[in-house]
């Protein structure tokens, strides 16, 4: 997250309009949709390559970014590649699973093969706007859009307290790992555990610390966006 967000900050495109690089968004993600799956995977290959020279990335980290949700779309894809029927005729290939056959039908490599190319170049899109749309002037294309305030307001808690909840994560798995406490999987799962438990208590402490300080600093109920 915090790589994401120091990208986008240097990207050639940090003075343009955030509105521009909306309706940019809004483009890619019609095209996206309406293209066949060739159309489409040009779509992805050419956001990919435009993404890279904006935020000056290199390809294979392009990949790395774009493999992390990669194995949840993966899932869906298999979900529709492969079928269950009591009519083998109907597979291309298949597999007998009792009584009923499991196999791969030409309309679910159809669907497959439509799914994966739309999902992809989708996510090519989303992930150029995450790395070209620096988080204030997100703030800045909400009250231009009008979105009502107290959603503004959560977004922008929302988006602090991540940071907040990575910093302690990482400060509590460094000082558990100077202690060996990952060297072996039993202590592994144990450390996992006191992690996530000492990390709720954390997060909350952190919260109590922030309210104080609004109350110090007067706060009326609204931030100054």
């Amino acid at each position: 997250m915090t790589g994401l967000d120091r990208l986008s900050y240097r990207s050639r495109w940090y003075p343009v309009a955030p509105e521009r690089k909306f309706l940019l968004w809004l483009l890619m993600m019609v095209l996206a949709f309406a293209l066949p799956p060739l159309g489409q995977g040009l779509l992805l290959a050419g956001v990919a390559a435009f993404t890279c020279w904006l935020v000056r990335l290199s390809p294979g980290r392009w990949l790395r970014w774009m493999a992390l949700p990669f194995s949840f779309l993966a899932v869906g894809v298999v979900t529709l590649l492969f079928s269950v029927t009591t009519d083998p005729a109907r597979l291309l290939a298949g597999v007998p699973v009792g009584h009923l056959w499991l196999g791969v039908t030409a309309e679910g490599v159809k669907m497959a093969n439509a799914a994966l190319w739309r999902s992809l170049a989708a996510l090519a899109a989303t992930f150029w706007l995450v790395l070209n749309l620096p988080f204030p002037q997100l703030i800045v294309l909400l009250r231009r859009a009008c979105v009502p305030r107290l959603l503004t307001e959560l977004v922008l808690l929302t988006w602090r307290f991540i940071f907040i909840l990575l910093e302690e994560a990482m400060a509590i798995h460094r000082a558990q790992t100077l202690r060996f406490g990952y060297r072996s999987v039993p202590l592994g799962y144990r450390s996992l555990a006191m992690l996530v438990g000492l990390l709720f208590t954390r997060v909350l402490q952190r919260y109590q610390q922030m309210a104080a300080t609004l109350d110090i600093k007067l706060y009326q109920g609204d931030f100054h966006l």
